[in-house]
């Protein structure tokens, strides 16, 4: 049975979690079993519950109970969480509301699998190294899914790819990929994070230009049977140390007078060229 409640402000305790808490609050560090994170839109919504998520509560617009959409069906698979519901004009207080098509979803977080279950039977992964900007971490995630990845690894400086502008981004496809982080309990990656690759039977592939860079179009990477794409921060980019490890350096062709790409734009065209036939 559905239960919905009706409110008129967002001061009640139980909407802390949509208007109140940081993402780092709902992250929840130091006690990551009780981490939460807030999916937006029917469709992202439908996503995450595909894929297993638990949710918490809802927090609806009154005229997406009755619309003809995908709301009945998120609200048969959520059964009796709280469903709170208000008109539009309540739920602007909370600041980016315009963007959530009506909809957020509180939802528990998952215990995150080892690098070893992801990479188990792939072919071609994404690792991406420090990426701190949750805009350019969902654009890569939405590629991913999109061009044939099959699975992304975060070192654990990147941003969290459950955090609400990572999730909106990435269209809900931060679900439909596995993903993990490379943390100190499985590996540092500073010191031999392209090593563990390796150990994983991977060939490694840094994106970046240097003196011996080869062409992302090299025959040599597509006859890989085991390919792991490295792709590095905002403004700097990979490490030295990631790129001296690595078994390829690589490089995407670019016109004369532009040096690099954004990271999620290159995330695209390496994805694209090197995962097809």
């Amino acid at each position: 049975m559905v239960n919905i409640i009706e409110i008129s402000n967002l001061n009640l305790p139980e909407l802390a979690v949509y208007a109140e808490l940081s993402e780092g609050q709902l992250l929840n560090r130091h006690e990551p079993e009780k981490g939460l994170f807030i999916a937006e839109s029917p469709k992202v919504v439908l996503r995450a519950l595909d894929a297993g998520y638990e949710p918490v509560s809802l927090l609806v617009e009154n005229r997406l109970l009755t619309a003809e959409d995908e709301t009945g069906e998120i609200l048969q698979k959520c059964g009796d969480i709280p469903v709170y519901t208000a008109e539009f004009d309540v739920l602007t207080q909370i600041t980016g509301f315009k963007l959530t098509r009506g909809m957020l979803c509180a939802m528990h977080r998952k215990p995150l699998p080892s690098p070893e279950e992801i990479c188990r039977n792939t072919s071609r992964i994404a690792i991406l190294e420090d990426v701190m900007n949750p805009t350019n971490v969902g654009a890569i995630f939405r590629s991913a899914a999109a061009l044939h990845m099959d699975a992304v690894l975060l070192t654990p400086f990147c941003s969290n790819p459950l955090y609400r502008r990572a999730i909106r981004v990435s269209m809900g496809n931060v679900f439909l990929i596995p993903w993990t982080f490379l943390d100190e309990k499985y590996v540092s990656w500073k010191e031999n994070g392209v090593e563990y690759l390796r150990s994983l039977g991977f060939a490694t592939a840094s994106m970046a230009i240097s003196d011996d860079s080869v062409s992302i179009s090299d025959l040599a990477l597509k006859r890989e049977e085991k390919l792991a794409i490295i792709l590095g921060t905002e403004g700097d980019g990979l490490s030295e140390k990631t790129i001296a490890d690595s078994d390829y350096t690589v490089k995407i062709p670019m016109s004369p007078g532009v040096d690099s790409l954004n990271v999620a734009a290159a995330s695209a065209v390496a994805f694209w060229e090197l995962t097809r036939e």
